[in-house]
């Protein structure tokens, strides 16, 4: 009974990737980690320096050393821009296109025209800068809240409407657009109006709902994200399956990445919930590959609040020391990121950084996976480990993870 485990720390990149200058400079200089350690210089993260952080980081920082033994490398990101969707995606075995960035407007004739030839009622909103309005209750236009012009938004009133039909909605601006992504979302408001009053415009371009001031987020609120060449049956869950593989996901990749099989926990933030269900689902018996995603780091840099990622690495630390001592010979634990978040680098959003790729086996011998070319390696390495199906993308580094060598009086060496 074998456990392949992916702790995912959101947005704790290692330093800016080789292309940023030239496609994201805005994000010249980020380092999540290096940065944090900097200005929290007694920070003790003892399993993930064990693990090999330093050793990934690439220079020494804080209190925190290299480790000798570690089996380390780093990953790029192959997806454009650093994206927690994107991102996942992409560990899941996705090999990423390139979408293209454009505002609402540039498409909003072809999306009414589709959505008309279906059935739906279409209004336009706005004067010069227009949104749609769809069977009285749905509000489709830019999103708002997301770099412009890589994401349009599908806002609903639950109350006026189903999900599954705010879903289908949502497919079908999903089949007219290229851009990264199409969210399609609702919760029960009191009024659809709530949505319509909170219509923004943004630098004479972009037009869209500003969903917290809309209310959508706080009764019932649903939500499925749709990306651009996204395909779920040449990921990860999907190959596994084929295997006899249950997949588990646990936390925000269990809500955007597609685990029909499997078990997904949604809805979850807290990082100690989700730490403890990662654990009873490596405990629990039969071969299993387990996602976990902690949110709250990401949060923390979103909100640039050092203090606060740091405790929050402290705590995931502490539950990575729980899962390794719960881990039998057979078993196999990555650590890694998604994209970058630098709570100090002077704005809020992702910043585009490789990230730490850090692997820990019951015995296994100290190596270096190397800088990776893409997320989906580890993706690629977890179907290997099960004697399953590559995925879409990605090149597996199981050949490079051995144990160590016993003496003859038996001690590992």
């Amino acid at each position: 009974m074998s456990k392949f485990v992916v702790v995912v720390i959101d947005s704790f990149g290692v330093g800016a990737m080789d292309d940023v200058p030239r496609v994201r400079p805005q994000d010249r200089g980020a380092n999540t980690c290096g940065h944090i350690l900097q200005h929290l210089p007694q920070l003790r993260l003892p399993v993930l320096e064990k693990l090999g952080l330093i050793n990934a980081l690439g220079f020494t920082a804080g209190t925190l050393k290299r480790s000798a033994g570690a089996v380390y490398g780093t990953a790029d990101l192959q997806h454009e821009g650093g994206d927690t969707f994107m991102g996942h995606q992409e560990i899941l075995g996705t090999r990423p296109q390139s979408p293209l960035t454009m505002p609402f407007s540039e498409v909003i004739d072809e999306i009414e025209q589709a959505l008309m030839i279906r059935g739906w009622q279409v209004e336009r909103i706005g004067s010069t800068l227009q949104y749609l309005w769809v069977n009285g209750a749905v509000a489709i236009g830019d999103n708002l809240e997301a770099d412009l012009g890589q994401v349009f938004n599908v806002s609903a009133n639950l109350n006026a409407i189903t999900f599954d039909e705010v879903r289908a909605i949502g497919e079908v601006v999903r089949h007219c657009v290229q851009v990264g992504r199409v969210i399609a979302f609702g919760g029960r408001l009191e009024s659809s109006q709530q949505l319509r009053n909170a219509a923004e415009e943004k630098e004479g371009v972009y037009i869209g709902i500003n969903a917290p001031r809309s209310g959508v987020y706080q009764h019932d609120f649903q939500v499925v994200h749709m990306g651009y060449g996204v395909d779920a049956s040449v990921q990860v869950p999907q190959k596994l399956h084929d295997a006899g593989i249950k997949t588990v996901l646990v936390g925000k990749v269990a809500d955007i990445a597609s685990n029909p099989y499997g078990v997904s926990y949604q809805n979850l933030v807290d990082t100690q919930r989700i730490m403890d269900i990662t654990l009873k689902e490596m405990q629990a018996s039969g071969d299993v590959f387990i996602c976990t995603n902690i949110q709250e780091t990401d949060l923390a840099g979103h909100a640039q609040d050092v203090a606060r990622y740091a405790e929050r690495l402290e705590l995931v630390d502490n539950n990575l020391e729980r899962l390794m001592r719960a881990m039998q010979p057979e078993d196999c634990l990555v650590v890694m990121a998604d994209h970058g978040n630098d709570p100090t680098i002077g704005h809020s959003k992702h910043t585009r950084e490789k990230v730490p790729l850090l692997v820990w086996q019951p015995g296994i011998a100290s190596a270096c996976l190397g800088a990776r070319s893409t997320l989906s390696d580890v993706g690629a390495t977890a179907c290997d480990f099960f004697a399953a199906a590559a995925p879409q993308n990605g090149s597996s580094f199981l050949s490079l993870l051995k144990p160590r060598t016993k003496t003859a009086g038996g001690k590992h060496v």
